[in-house]
């Protein structure tokens, strides 16, 4: 089954460019596109697409609101959104990757990036590139109130599911995790759904979150 893609994004131009080079892969099909976050949220609920592309900027209403309807709507199965911006640090990115985005891309990534992440985030994992994710979480983090949660929120983990949350919010992927532990990537992948529903979690985004805003680890 193809992977099926709106594409959000309020330049024609951007929207057509996009459209070509993923259509032109075997496995992606772009259903349908949006001029606007209104119009991309009714896409949505019409076609049910695997991934959203999702601009931060638009008219009506932007990306993160759009996002924010579209990620509490309970679609079964899910629709993951991946924001694209212009700005590798922007405080939007952030709000929606605690809202539950699968992550953000920039605007002007190489060609073969933006192609893998939709391959990433349609598969069910966080786009979360550890460098540019830790520096947009530690920029974000220190520059804004961002409340603390309570350690008792983590108390529920084993040792070693703590371990995975912590290079989870450093950006490794599951491959990368299981390397580092030397366990088996299946492994890894039952330590992170249990991380997940122990803490009410959503996805890896927000687990990202959560390990910053509890002090599990630390901003620099």
């Amino acid at each position: 089954m193809a992977i099926t893609v709106l594409i959000a994004d309020d330049q024609a131009m951007v929207r057509q460019g996009f459209g070509a080079l993923l259509a032109a892969q075997p496995d992606i099909s772009v259903v349908g596109d949006a001029a606007d976050g209104k119009v991309a949220v009714a896409e949505c609920r019409r076609l049910r697409p695997d991934v959203v592309l999702m601009d931060v900027r638009m008219p009506e209403m932007n990306g993160l609101e759009a996002a924010r309807v579209i990620l509490s709507a309970g679609f079964d199965p899910p629709v993951r959104v991946l924001m694209l911006t212009t700005f590798d640090i922007d405080d939007y990115v952030y709000e929606a990757l605690s809202i539950g985005a699968s992550g953000f891309m920039l605007k002007d990534a190489p060609a073969e990036e933006l192609v893998r992440a939709v391959r990433v985030v349609a598969d069910g994992e966080a786009l979360l590139a550890p460098t540019v994710t830790r520096r947009l979480i530690a920029d974000v983090t220190k520059r804004r109130a961002v409340p603390r949660i309570k350690s008792t929120a983590l108390q529920s983990l084993t040792p070693r599911e703590r371990e995975v949350l912590e290079l989870i919010a450093k950006g490794l992927s599951n491959t990368e995790i299981a390397t580092a532990l030397f366990v088996a990537e299946q492994t890894v992948k039952t330590h992170v759904g249990k991380v997940l529903s122990k803490l009410s979690l959503r996805d890896r985004a927000q687990a990202v979150v959560l390990a910053y805003e509890s002090g599990l680890v630390t901003p620099g």
